[in-house]
């Protein structure tokens, strides 16, 4: 069999495809229909964007034999979760007019609009460009969007590190023109030398690349589920450099015990002045060994293990023509965000507030999306989004404070954060009605288990205890499901995976507690289990610390702990 037949789908397609052009710009152009080809899909992944139907219409349109209710998920690069009070009015305005209304937080630390129909898709992509916003490699198999520690406590620290997101985002961007020519009409220029990826070549990875930059001792951006992830070494308030991990990620199939989430390896120090062409380096060792294959086993993470983390490293300092230095020591104490106000070392207060689901919208009880919108225009700071969901205004100076906090009390959005500790520390996935992939409910789920668990928590004099809880309607673990103390993962409609016993501080792995469990049954599944905690935690001791401890679930011994060992198998 030649080495060409074993590649999966997706490479001679890459290959094929002009540098991401493919026949995008024919087919978004088309208005006989609101979809795109299945390789148009594929492309359009590399510029942010997903196709997706709404489920939860799609019985009844076939009956009548229609067809799906198509329409474009968008996500766009931010690195750092950063954004000004122009960009935020710029994504609110265009989530009224081009998708359904509502601005989704990812956590990938971004804005996510949903619902853009086809012949939305160019006018929603312009209006970003006005206030400096892209979706480039937003997905698709490249570097994603670079996310950072949305600590607000050390303010030069952490606007280094958000400087460093910034840096190797920018140094990690395809250059094709492909985007600028399909969604900004830029004129593609005709020239007699081929133009070539400088560092992703004709094919780009074999999957998907995450980086993360997290500040000690919060770990909020959940560095061990990261491809690649530094964290920041901080010396009398100097980041002196990075300790370096890789071969995190959250995904698995179910059935499919050689697909497995892992937590990261911590592998060496670099310096700042190292930081960007480590990143490369690390990118350039995936794109060379990464499995082509099975994309199944194509992320960065099966090659860490098939490798084994000395092999990687040595293979690293290889291309780096250098070697890392021993990492240094850290602490995390959490990887939850810091609610309520806090006041930097410069004087200017942050307000981290919490957004349920990530989903920022009206509801009677609390118009946030409008609230926001009005304060944005007059912040004279900035707005951060953090990899948890939520929202923090940050740079608010004494004298424009009293406005800020008028406005919150006007639109009832200033204490939303005054929730049980259970659902403050709350992630779930997008899932139905538009996820193709989702076996389950997440995001309008999850709001109804954590009301029914309230209850027992509320009993157990629990309010103010932080339990990490996730759910994802698939196995794929977008919103980190295995890293949670309480973990569901969708099996089926209404059916979930229960996982107990992760690290409070996303350093461990949860193990599987329960299978299909129906969503009825997930209270009475884990009420008694609260109680126990409650009446027999030890001083200091974390919900997920306990269950092992009380032997509900058995310790996880390393981050690749869900699966048959797989290291012998060759590098394709």
């Amino acid at each position: 069999m030649s080495e060409e037949k074993k590649l999966s789908a997706n490479e001679p397609l890459k290959l094929n495809s002009d540098y991401l052009r493919g026949t995008l710009a024919e087919e978004i152009a088309d208005t006989s229909n609101g979809a795109i080809s299945a390789d148009s899909q594929q492309l359009s992944k590399f510029h942010g964007m997903y196709l997706q139907d709404d489920r939860d219409v799609r019985a009844g349109r076939r009956k009548k034999k229609l067809d799906k209710a198509y329409s474009f998920l968008i996500r766009v690069r931010l690195p750092g979760g950063v954004a000004t009070p122009e960009q935020w009015l710029a994504m609110d305005r265009i989530a009224d007019q081009y998708a359904n209304g509502t601005l989704k937080i990812t956590t990938r630390q971004t804005w996510q609009l949903h619902g853009v129909i086809k012949n939305n898709l160019k006018a929603s992509i312009q209006e970003m460009d006005k206030v400096a916003v892209d979706t480039i490699a937003a997905c698709g198999d490249v570097n994603r969007n670079v996310i950072c520690n949305a600590n607000p406590h050390l303010s030069e620290v952490h606007s280094e590190a958000v400087q460093l997101a910034n840096d190797i985002s920018s140094h990690l961007m395809p250059r094709t023109r492909a985007y600028h020519e399909i969604f900004l009409d830029e004129e593609k220029v005709i020239s007699s030398e081929e133009f070539e990826e400088p560092l992703y070549g004709k094919t780009y990875l074999p999957r998907k690349f995450k980086i993360n930059i997290a500040i000690p001792p919060h770990n909020d951006t959940d560095i061990y589920a990261q491809c690649l992830s530094f964290i920041a070494i901080v010396e009398e308030g100097e980041i002196v450099g990075y300790n370096v991990t890789v071969g995190g990620g959250m995904g698995m199939t179910h059935g499919v015990e050689e697909t497995f989430p892992r937590t990261a390896d911590l592998i060496g120090f670099c310096t700042p002045e190292q930081a960007v062409n480590v990143a490369e380096k690390v990118m350039l060792v995936q794109r060379d060994f990464g499995r082509r294959d099975d994309r199944k086993w194509a992320r960065l993470k099966y090659t860490v293990e098939r490798m084994t983390a000395d092999g990687f490293l040595a293979k690293l300092n290889e291309y780096l023509g250098y070697e890392l230095e021993p990492a240094r020591d850290f602490k995390f104490e959490s990887n939850g965000d810091q609610f309520g106000w806090v006041t930097d070392d410069k004087g200017n207060h942050h307000l981290t507030l919490f957004v349920p689901g990530g989903r920022v919208l009206d509801t009677p009880s609390c118009p946030m999306k409008t609230g926001i919108a009005e304060i944005a225009k007059v912040l004279q700071g900035e707005f951060r989004m953090t990899a948890n969901q939520n929202l923090v205004i940050s740079n608010i100076t004494d004298e424009q404070k009293p406005e800020i906090e008028a406005l919150l009390e006007k639109y009832k959005i200033l204490k939303t954060h005054e929730r049980t500790a259970l659902r403050l520390n709350s992630i779930a996935c997008v899932a139905l009605p538009t996820c193709g992939l989702a076996l389950a409910e997440a995001e309008r789920y999850l709001p109804t288990v954590i009301t029914n668990l309230e209850e027992v928590v509320e009993e157990c004099g629990l309010r103010h205890d932080a339990i990490t809880i996730r759910m994802t309607g698939c196995p794929n673990g977008c919103g980190r499901p295995y890293l949670a103390e309480i973990g569901f993962v969708g099996k089926g409609p209404n059916k979930y995976n229960v996982y107990l016993g992760a690290g409070f501080h996303g350093q461990r792995l949860n193990k599987l507690y329960r299978e299909s469990v129906s969503g009825d049954d997930i209270k009475a599944l884990l009420s008694p289990i609260i109680r126990d905690y409650a009446k027999n935690r030890q001083e200091g001791e974390r919900f997920g610390d306990f269950t092992i401890r009380a032997g509900y679930v058995a310790e996880t011994t390393a981050g690749n702990n869900f699966h048959k060992n797989i290291a012998a198998e060759a590098a394709v």
